[in-house]
């Protein structure tokens, strides 16, 4: 009968329906925890699935200096977070949909930090090993929207956060990528590079990322942070291909589309 409880607490529905209608035939429930091993089996699925299970998107907002200068933006004294929605997930295989109300989309190649391990206040000193691994990940963003909402002192919620508009790559392994903080980035758009940095010259380097993030928001397993975009973003048009790398370790390529209404 426990055997149909996993090591998250979760109950298959046979098992309620014994425990429910006749409970003098479930044993009684051992004193032992859950193997250790099979608790990190179960995180380690959940990082692999990500993009499906995942409960936040944490984003960085002008974490790379060369950026922020490109936009006419002050470099931050903190980490500027802003969220996306888990529904603005796609992965190869799918477009970009430009909605209608966007006059200008713009391309923003990311690190991604696939988190492993539930944590809070985490220290600096212990956060790496929360990181379960990394996906390559484009911001796409509603460029004029966001403008809008920044004149207005509003949040980028929108600008961010439409359908489509964070691509994904499939889960990477943690030990394909033995230095986060040295790791060329690049985005090309029909072929012709625009965007081409390294994770070096992030300004709040991942540690203190996990750190910072973790005494706002609990990390749960399947969280992805997004740790900035180097310079060099621009904007796409229906019709185009974006294709981005992550050093030798990964390339991911999207069309890009009108969004059609759904009726």
């Amino acid at each position: 009968f426990f055997s149909s409880i996993d090591c998250c607490g979760h109950i298959d529905a046979l098992a309620f329906t014994l425990l429910r209608c006749a409970p003098h035939l479930v044993p009684p429930p051992s004193s032992s925890p859950p193997p250790l091993s099979c608790c990190k089996s179960m995180a380690s699925k959940v990082c692999r699935e990500f993009a499906k299970v995942g409960r936040k998107i944490v984003c960085v907002g002008r974490n790379y200096a060369e950026h922020a200068k490109e936009l006419g933006n002050a470099l931050p004294e903190q980490p500027l977070l802003f969220l996306k929605p888990p529904s603005s997930f796609i992965q190869q295989g799918q477009a970009i949909e430009i909605p209608a109300t966007c006059a200008e989309l713009h391309h923003e190649v990311e690190l991604g930090l696939v988190i492993g391990k539930k944590g809070r206040d985490i220290e600096m000193s212990q956060a790496l090993d929360h990181i379960g691994g990394y996906a390559l990940a484009l911001d796409m963003t509603a460029r004029s929207l966001q403008e809008a909402a920044k004149k207005k002192g509003q949040p980028w919620s929108v600008a961010k956060g439409y359908d489509t508009f964070c691509p994904v790559s499939s889960f990477i392994e943690k030990d394909l990528v033995p230095d986060p903080m040295e790791i060329r980035l690049w985005c090309k758009v029909n072929d012709k590079i625009r965007q081409d940095g390294n994770t070096r010259d992030m300004i709040f380097r991942i540690d203190y990322l996990v750190h910072y993030i973790s005494t706002i928001f609990t990390l749960e397993p399947g969280d992805l942070i997004l740790t900035g975009t180097p310079s060099g973003v621009g904007s796409v048009f229906p019709g185009d291909t974006v294709k981005v790398g992550l050093g030798a370790v990964c390339e991911m390529e999207f069309p890009v589309v009108a969004r059609r209404r759904t009726k």
